[in-house]
């Protein structure tokens, strides 16, 4: 049965981000005299956050001193990129408005801080046509916790056994069972050699944004 409503991580799975993101964290490096990394390096790493970049990059993590100064560098470089870079994924654009048209709706839960999630999805004109959209900061607590993933089925006013959530980690397939919501595999998304998503216990997994767009009009 095609869920009433479909819930997007962001990073990695509705919107390529890591151009943007590769902007940044290279520009950080640049600015701290380290040599630039290429996207592809980055892309993988791009779903775990500022923590996975700077780890990346300067080999930090959020427990070392200079950790949180860097944080703040990174963060405000990657807002001057205005997101001029990122995109839905493509085939994504065909997907959300086969859902509209067919009566259905769609929302965004992410671990991205409001700061940037609500300028980039009205960036790419998505904002008034989201059902709901859920930051990392729009909760009590972030992915895995369960409360993002209540709260987006309260704005989009639908039972979370009603929605399929689409993402590309682990802790997003945790917080969707954590509520009893299906999930399934962004196969597409940013996915890294040591993350095994079949073991995630994730309902579909969709290797293609077209993929999806076949099952929903199945």
């Amino acid at each position: 049965m095609i869920p009433r409503c479909i819930l997007f991580d962001l990073d990695g799975t509705l919107v390529d981000t890591a151009p943007d993101l590769a902007i940044a964290l290279n520009q950080l490096l640049h600015a701290h005299g380290k040599p630039a990394l290429t996207t592809a390096a980055i892309r993988p790493v791009a779903s775990h956050g500022t923590p996975g970049l700077l780890g990346l990059g300067f080999g930090l993590t959020p427990l070392d001193a200079a950790f949180a100064e860097l944080r703040r560098e990174y963060l405000d470089l990657y807002e001057a990129t205005a997101y001029r870079a990122s995109h839905l994924f493509d085939g994504l654009a065909e997907s959300l408005a086969y859902l509209e048209n067919d009566g259905r709706r769609w929302g965004v839960v992410t671990n991205k801080p409001a700061r940037f999630t609500e300028p980039l999805l009205a960036a790419l004109n998505l904002s008034q046509r989201a059902a709901c959209i859920v930051s990392g900061d729009s909760a009590a607590h972030p992915k895995p916790d369960p409360a993002p993933m209540r709260m987006a089925c309260q704005l989009a006013a639908v039972a979370a056994t009603e929605c399929l959530y689409i993402g590309d980690a682990e802790r997003d397939c945790q917080a969707a069972h954590a509520v009893d919501m299906p999930c399934a595999i962004a196969g597409w998304g940013y996915l890294g050699p040591d993350d095994h998503p079949a073991d995630w216990g994730a309902e579909h997994h969709f290797a293609t944004p077209y993929a999806l767009l076949r099952w929903l009009q199945a």
